[in-house]
Parts: structure tokens; C-alpha cells; sequence
């Protein structure tokens, strides 16, 4: 036999038994990395659902002022969230106003716009929109959050002592009820770069502050 034909068949075992062994190593990986993708994609998926089944079922506490703007106007569509995944902290924008008048604002027939609460200068919060259903505040984002707005005294942004507060309350109990960690609170500059809140865009040790405080 030509010696050339033997060398060429070593060779191609050679390079068989390489390619089972490399076979052997990386299918388990493999197969391990599409597990854990699958495992994540459901663990958020049923995270998403669990999280919706506690927004519907959700007891509001007494010191929450339920009042929900009416369904059909063009801030309310009424569509579903898709998830909870982040709770959004904004800022009213308009200096001097009261929670009531913004609820009442969003409640407008020219208003396309709203949040699940607003929190006033003395630091009442009202409740705008149903927890399972979408709001009109975070952009890209309203599909997976709840948002809330707070009242503002002047043009530098800061929250009155009494809102301030009574955000702390509020999203204490949103965290606790939907198991979420201060981390997934997040501002809406967060999502869009829009200068909202603005006193905690512009002091961002402010913002760690409030969160350590969560």
C-alpha cells in the first residue's frame, strides 16, 4: 500500500477522534446555555404573569384616593400591561399645581397623557389608572411600568417634605407588594433622557439617597 494512503488515513483519524472529543465538550455547553435562556425566558414570563395577577387583585389602602379618570378618553386606552418590570419616578413639571388638578388635567378630553398616581404638595396621592392597565408617562416604557407623578413647588423640581414622603410610603408598599428591589426604580430620564425629576437629574446623589432610603 502506498505509504502516502496510510499517512493520510492516520491523519483523517486523527482529526475524527479530535472532532468527537470537541463534539463531546461543547454540546453539554451548549445544551446548557439554551436551558438557561430558556429557564430566564421563563422565569420572566411567569414573573410577568404573577406580577399582573397581584396588580388586579391588589387591595388600594385608605390612604391611597382612588379616582380613576374615565375610560375613553385618549389618556386611558385601557390596554393591558404586558408586565411590571420598573416603577418610574417623574416630576409634575408645572410648578404650584396640586395632585387633583393634575388627576383632573389627565382626565381631560384634550389630554393624552397620565400616570398611575400623582403625589401632592401635601403629600395626598391619588390613584389615576388601574395598576394592570397601561399609563401614558414613560414612553417605550409604558407596556412594563407603573409610574408616578409627584408635585413640585417651584421651577427647581424638589418635592415638598410632605410629598417627599409620601413617595418613600408609596413605592415602599409597590416594592413590597410586588416583590420587587429599590433597584428597579428608575426615573424617567432613565428611559428617555427627558430631564424628569428634574431635582434628581440634575443632584444624582439626591436620587441614591432616596433609594437607599427604600
Amino acid at each position: 500500500m502506498d505509504s502516502r494512503h496510510v499517512s493520510t488515513g492516520r491523519e483523517y483519524r486523527r482529526k475524527e477522534r479530535r472532532r468527537r472529543r470537541r463534539k463531546k465538550v461543547f454540546a453539554p455547553v451548549f445544551e446548557l446555555l439554551v436551558l438557561g435562556a430558556l429557564g430566564f425566558i421563563g422565569y420572566r414570563y411567569f414573573c410577568h404573569r404573577d406580577r399582573l395577577e397581584i396588580a388586579e387583585n391588589i387591595e388600594i389602602p385608605e390612604w391611597i384616593d382612588v379616582q380613576y379618570i374615565d375610560e375613553g378618553n385618549p389618556s386611558r386606552t385601557g390596554w393591558r400591561l404586558d408586565g411590571v418590570n420598573n416603577i418610574v419616578i417623574h416630576y409634575v413639571g408645572n410648578p404650584g399645581t396640586t395632585a387633583q388638578q393634575n388627576r383632573d388635567y389627565y382626565n381631560h378630553e384634550d389630554s393624552n397623557v397620565c400616570s398611575h398616581f400623582v403625589v401632592g404638595l401635601d403629600g395626598g396621592i391619588i390613584l389615576c389608572v388601574p395598576l394592570y392597565e397601561r399609563s401614558a408617562a414613560s414612553n417605550h416604557r409604558n407596556h412594563d411600568t407603573i409610574s408616578i407623578e409627584v408635585c413640585h413647588p417651584d421651577e427647581s423640581g424638589k418635592f415638598t417634605d410632605a410629598s417627599y414622603a409620601s413617595l418613600v410610603k408609596l413605592t415602599d408598599w409597590l416594592l413590597h407588594e410586588f416583590d420587587m428591589k429599590p433597584q428597579d426604580v428608575i426615573r424617567h430620564y432613565d428611559v428617555t433622557g427627558k430631564e424628569c425629576p428634574m431635582y434628581y437629574v440634575k443632584n444624582p446623589e439626591a436620587w441614591e439617597k432616596f433609594k437607599e432610603e427604600l
